[in-house]
């Protein structure tokens, strides 16, 4: 309540002269506290007073606030004699008088200061909104100060000659800043999920996307699954439940689950329900896209001003809608940006990698020692760009600006430019890298070629595996089959596909539910491909749990042994606990086991009626059984622009004028169906070229590679789930990371060994008796499976003709001191390790990018002396080894990089392989032994016949399992009297070492210059004459 008065607290309200003479020696202080209750009493909660001279309005304002009561008394006021005048402020008798008082006032100059001030306002309000109102309404704009990060431009990445292979190209990004006024957060989750939902709308009509780095995704079941696990979900889960650490997560009772253990689902229905308040009214896939660019938002939010991307490398089109909606989209901008670009992409990628949007690991790991990382950052991340990423990242500027209330700039008040990122200069030559890797592709397509329904090969490819492949390895969309779009062929194919898998599934529920159901061994083979790819699936989702089994439970064993069926097992499995209900359940809790096994089968059929791992079991029979024929297939290739439309070759498919066996042949002679995409026996390989002289690293090529292009910048999500379920493995680096045996490229340590104790010398000659009496499982020289031994030779003649025997006895030797003791394992082994060591073999070669570890054999010296035994290299390892061994005993900690230098060309660093050690154990003559043998290896191989370049090397070969081809090794280096270079390779599941030989051959002939480029670089599959899987070496 209001109330307004004069001189209230003075006056009694019945007789104002009995209230002055009350007040008038000093204001009475009962009075004025009974008239401030009566006010209270009166809920009176404001007072104005027009004062009086006695004081009494001064305690009144003073004791009100005990009463909550805001009272007002003004110093100044007049009144009329007679009419309270006297009692509250002046009175005055005549208007002469009253002008008189007021020009005596002190508050005179004020009340006109006032009333001028007033007049000033009321013109220039008058002038803003008369005058010139139109044109200030036109321009109108809220200005708020705020600073931004301006981000550097990233270096390039070049080799050593100065070929650019990693640039940037500017673009155009669009970014969004949460910066919008709300009056609550119900109504900012529904106008910002607006905006961005008519974003989104917008870019894909223009063929453009959104940024998706989000853990989780939808697969091709329309499910949500994590992109991540282990420590990066946990990091995922904790940040998105706003905890410091995974190990905060509790058990929410609203959300009705514990925080650590949700799933994607639950995850999702958080985010896009509690967090975010994303209407049910957007479709599934818009309510995604939403989260995503939300979640992506939120990891920004705490640091202000910080835009976050949501699109780069957007089109015109995008960029023309949000200029032209400029004034109604809240915090969107579009920015000059860069994208990395990376020339020649699949020789590279296994080098340099590939940049992306930082995640939460990633800022925590690098801003603790640089403050100057975002979580809106472009990193790197693998290979040479996460290695060198501070160096190349260069340092970022800053503005500051006027925004206007939609968060636009409207002007730049001060600006500090950001410095380009340093260039990084690699040892690796370009040419030679893209040679070297073109003749390795060359090569294995000419192995595959040539065992492809051969009667001669020891391990001959059926041409329904082939055409099996291209459905194994997605070279075929299977998928697409049943898509409104798909063509006759792939209609007709999904018919076929159809009908036998109602037959399949009926048959699986059978032996699941039947009451006679048949024991895993006896089944056919398909059946039990079908049970076998069943239950990995189980222990692969962990519903199987493996840790919970006992290995030897007497129904397990028998599982094992193929004697109970899968119905029994699995009930088992329930009975023992080995089996996590809720995985496949969690509306119901079951009571009793039958209703448990009743929920896991029909978890078990619904699950593999969608799998895509399960359909491919089944067109694999269905092709072997040409129910779907390989001329289906292979017009499917043009149905879905694998192969380029060729009216010509389509009609000889389909008038059979050409075979599917030949057509699919030929593609592959041609490479136009490449090793990598059927990922048959043999897919992949490597090779190491180094200068020998200096240590440099010349060529690191890993086959297959990818193209980085893809996964820098936004990253292409399908293409990324292509690279990880490729069976060829192209995210794999096959020459730093892929360890197999080294088979008989070991020999040259064993001969360092021998030679350097004395258990043998450059003239020792060693009888071969075929098979090795000396130890318990007598090992045979392979030369014995021929037909023939080496006879009595040394030690260059033993690596010449890679002679088992001779270097079983040396390892013998060194286990028994040359005969001198009793043979003991540990003996023998601990000199092999240490000239292995030595030799650069018990550790990585200092490479910046991943590299697993080098293993030396640690048992049987016998058989570690020629390659076997747990000997485990990766090229790269080998690579160094051979080099080490060319220049007499260098070894070499090695680099990729040469250089780097600023932006301007100066060199701010550089960089070269520094000496790890030297083997200085044998002298110039055993030297020469070991280099003779490695000489006359190479004059032995057809492959090198009137090669115009003396080339020393060694074979190698090596068996994984018996039922696939052995890999396929050769080291070597050339000149041999003054060697330049050396090679090593690998061809995993090559057939024989001569196939490594022979793809080396051609890397020498490349960089001497023996072929022309392009006559060696032809792009068709080698003609490999040898097929043979046996060993030669």
């Amino acid at each position: 309540m209001f109330g307004e008065c004069h001189a209230h607290a003075l006056m009694n309200g019945v007789n104002y002269r009995e209230a002055v003479a009350l007040h008038r020696e000093k204001a009475n202080e009962e009075a004025v506290r009974q008239c401030l209750r009566a006010y209270q009493e009166a809920e009176v909660s404001f007072v104005r007073d027009g004062g009086d001279p006695y004081g009494v309005s001064e305690l009144a304002a003073k004791l009100a606030p005990e009463y909550g009561i805001d009272y007002r008394t003004p110093v100044f006021a007049i009144h009329r004699n007679g009419h309270y005048g006297e009692i509250v402020g002046h009175g005055f008798d005549n208007i002469k008088e009253f002008f008189r008082t007021i020009f005596r006032s002190r508050l005179l100059v004020a009340a006109t200061v006032m009333v001028l001030l007033f007049s000033v306002l009321i013109f220039r309000m008058f002038q803003l909104q008369i005058i010139k109102g139109a044109e200030y309404q036109d321009n109108y704009t809220l200005k708020i100060v705020r600073e931004r990060t301006l981000n550097s431009t990233r270096g390039n990445i070049l080799d050593r000659n100065g070929e650019v292979l990693a640039y940037n190209e500017l673009a155009y990004s669009i970014t969004i800043e949460d910066n919008g006024s709300y009056d609550s957060t119900k109504e900012k989750n529904k106008l910002l999920n607006a905006e961005i939902a008519d974003i989104i709308t917008a870019l894909e009509k223009n063929g453009d996307d959104i940024i998706n780095n989000f853990k989780i995704t939808v697969n091709d079941n329309g499910n949500y699954e994590f992109t991540v696990s282990g420590s990066s979900l946990k990091r995922f889960l904790a940040d998105v439940f706003g905890q410091a650490s995974y190990s905060d997560l509790k058990y929410d009772k609203k959300l009705g689950y514990n925080q650590a253990e949700a799933t994607a689902d639950q995850v999702m229905d958080y985010l896009k329900v509690t967090r975010f308040g994303i209407s049910e009214d957007y479709a599934e896939d818009m309510a995604y896209k939403i989260t995503v660019v939300r979640y992506a938002m939120s990891e920004n939010s705490y640091q202000k001003y910080i835009a976050t991307t949501i699109a780069s490398d957007v089109s015109e089109e995008s960029v023309a809608y949000v200029s032209e909606n400029t004034s109604k989209l809240q915090g969107v901008e579009v920015i000059d940006d860069t994208i990395r670009k990376y020339n020649d992409a699949e020789y590279f990628a296994s080098i340099i990698g590939y940049t992306g949007k930082i995640s939460t690991e990633e800022y925590e790991s690098l801003s603790a020692d640089n403050d100057n990382y975002t979580l809106n950052d472009v990193v790197g991340k693998a290979g040479i760009e996460q290695v060198m990423d501070a160096s190349l990242q260069g340092t970022k500027g800053y503005e500051k600006l006027y925004v206007d209330y939609l968060g636009k700039a409207v002007e730049v008040l001060e600006r500090e430019e950001p410095s380009a990122g340093n260039d990084v200069y690699l040892s690796i030559d370009k040419n030679l890298q893209i040679a070297a890797y073109d003749l390795l592709e060359q090569e294995i397509a000419g192995i595959v070629y040539s065992n492809i329904e051969s009667s001669g090969s020891e391990m001959n490819i059926p041409i329904t595996d082939v055409y099996f492949a291209l459905v194994n390895n997605n070279v075929i969309d299977i998928e697409h089959f049943s898509d409104e779009k798909a063509t006759e062929n792939e209609k007709a194919v999904m018919h076929i596909f159809s009908g036998r898998q109602q037959t399949v599934l009926s048959s699986v529920t059978s032996e699941l539910k039947g009451a006679s159901p048949a024991a895993f061994g006896s089944l056919g083979e398909e059946d039990q491909d079908y049970f076998t790819y069943i239950i990995n699936q189980l222990k692969e989702k962990k519903i199987l749990l493996q840790k919970s089994i006992d290995k030897t439970d007497e129904v397990y064993q028998e599982w094992q042994s193929g004697t109970i069926s899968a119905q029994e097992y699995l009930n088992h499995a329930i009975a023992q606990n080995w089996i996590d209900i809720t995985q496949f359940t969690i509306d119901e809790k079951y009571s009793d086991s039958t209703e448990i096994y009743d929920a896991l089968c029909d978890y078990i059929m619904d699950d593999i009626a969608t799998d895509t791992g399960f359909s491919k079991i089944i067109y694999e029979y269905l092709i072997k059984a040409g129910s779907v024929s390989g001329k289906q297939l292979c017009l499917i290739l043009y149905d879905q622009g694998v192969l380029a439309y060729d009216a010509e070759e389509i009609s000889s498919l389909e008038s059979n004028a050409v075979s599917p066996v030949s057509f699919l042949k030929d593609k592959i002679k041609n490479i136009e169906i490449t090793p990598a995409q059927l990922a048959l026996d043999p897919c992949s390989g490597s090779c190491v070229i180094t200068d020998v002289k200096t240590g440099e690293l010349l060529a690191l090529v890993s086959y297959p590679g990818y193209d980085n292009n893809r996964l820098a910048n936004t990253v292409d999500a399908d293409y990324f789930a292509s690279l990880n379920t490729d069976l060829s493995k192209p995210l794999y680096n096959y020459a730093t990371q892929e360890r197999t045996a080294p088979g008989s490229t070991f020999k040259m340590v064993s001969s360092v060994a021998g030679l350097a104790t004395g258990v043998i010398t450059p003239t020792t000659q060693i009888m071969d008796k075929g098979v090795y009496e000396n130890i318990s499982n007598h090992p045979r020289c392979w030369a014995l499976n021929h037909g023939y031994t080496h006879g009595l030779i040394n030690v260059s003649e033993a690596l010449r003709d890679s002679c088992n025997y001779f270097f079983y006895d040396v390892g013998y030797r060194l286990a028994t001191n040359n005969f001198s003791t009793s043979y003991d394992d540990a003996t023998g082994i601990s000199k092999i390790q240490e000239y292995a060591s030595l030799l650069g073999l018990d550790e990585t070669t200092g490479v910046e990018i991943e590299e697993n570890d080098p293993q030396i054999a640690d048992e049987y010296p016998v058989m570690a002396a020629i390659g076997q035994s747990n000997n485990n290299y990766a090229t790269i390892q080998l690579g160094r080894y051979v080099s080490a061994i060319a220049n007499d005993g260098n070894v070499y900690e090695y680099t990729l990089l040469n250089k780097v230098c600023d932006s301007d060309g100066n060199t701010l660093e550089t960089f070269e392989p520094k000496v790890r050690n030297t083997v200085d154990v044998l002298d110039t003559t055993q030297w020469n032994a070991i280099h003779t043998g490695m000489r006359m290896v190479v004059e032995n191989l057809s492959t090198f016949d009137d090669f115009p370049i003396e080339v020393a090397g060694k074979t190698g070969t090596a068996q994984q399992s018996p039922n696939r081809p052995n890999h396929a090794l050769f080291v070597g280096y050339a000149p041999y009297s003054d060697p330049e270079i050396s090679i090593a390779t690998r061809i995993a599941f090559g057939y024989t070492s001569h196939n490594a030989a022979e793809y080396a051959k051609n890397v020498f002939s490349y960089y001497f210059d023996v072929q022309d480029a392009e006559e060696l670089l032809n792009g068709q599959a080698e003609n490999v004459g040898e097929s043979s899987n046996s060993f030669n070496d």
